[in-house]
């Protein structure tokens, strides 16, 4: 299996003339059995950035989303519009829909910005997955990841509202992408609400393989505690990554540490990346 992914979305853009960043994430997968869509950004520059870098969206084999944050799935309804495969599979966890809130310097809406009818009605299949499913040869989707690590305790500013008021959101529905090559797993993250080191100890145990070539994406360090920054760091550290891209809720200050921690294996992921494995 070979593999190139190119960044659409994300917080910033450094010499690609024409394209334009935002806060989200948003990668074009090109596999040897068709090509994915993982994430949407938040919709303000997906079809711009597509055309930028050349992506054609009108023949993508699925759209995948990591969890149901705005920033992630902002330019669903522009994606499930720009394919020609009508309808088009979109894959997602079952709790796509349900209702997030940031309440970190004010109370913000953060779900998916559009009902379930009216993507539907444009031409998105909800292909719902909680547990690690295969969708392409040696390209999985994992599902919920187990929470076992005792230091990866989350964000507590973004929360649920219930019926019994608001509660911290652990987004159960955080997935991410693993594509097993001949050279080891390639990883792209969402935002690694599951914790980062639960991620990849699942994508190993889960396939099989041990070796983990390259991890692109978003490690959600940047608002979690210093506990949990300096024990995720550490624990990266051990796991033999060959090549580590950061991207979006990571940070510029953690991803500075991670820099210094893996020297030239380290990368920063803005938009119009290119990763091949």
């Amino acid at each position: 299996m070979e593999v190139q992914a190119t960044v659409l979305s994300e917080n910033s853009v450094f010499g690609n003339l024409g394209a334009i960043a935002e806060h989200g994430w948003s990668v074009f997968l090109e596999t040897d059995y068709g090509n994915y869509l993982f994430d949407t950004g938040q919709g303000k520059v997906l079809l711009n950035n597509a055309r930028v870098f050349h992506k054609d969206l009108s023949r993508m084999k699925g759209i995948i989303l990591s969890h149901h944050h705005m920033d992630h799935t902002g330019g669903l309804l522009d994606a499930v519009q720009a394919s020609k495969k009508v309808p088009i599979d979109v894959y997602a966890h079952p709790a796509l829909f349900k209702e997030g809130y940031l309440v970190r310097n004010g109370h913000k809406y953060i779900g998916v910005p559009y009902s379930r009818v009216a993507l539907e009605g444009n031409g998105a299949n909800f292909k719902f997955n909680t547990e690690f499913t295969e969708i392409a040869p040696n390209v999985y989707l994992t599902g919920e990841v187990p929470r076992v690590t005792d230091f990866e305790y989350g964000d507590t500013d973004i929360v649920l509202r219930t019926s019994e008021g608001y509660v911290q959101d652990a987004v159960i529905d955080d997935q991410s992408v693993i594509i097993k090559t001949q050279k080891g797993l390639f990883v792209i993250l969402g935002c690694s609400h599951a914790g980062i080191i639960n991620i990849l100890h699942y994508a190993v145990q889960m396939t099989g393989e041990s070796r983990i070539h390259t991890v692109i994406g978003g490690t959600h360090l940047a608002p979690v505690s210093k506990e949990q920054k300096e024990k995720s760091r550490n624990a990266l550290k051990d796991l033999g990554i060959q090549h580590l891209g950061v991207s979006h809720c990571t940070g510029l200050k953690v991803g500075n540490q991670l820099s210094r921690d893996f020297g030239e294996r380290f990368f920063y992921c803005n938009v119009g990346t290119v990763v091949n494995v």
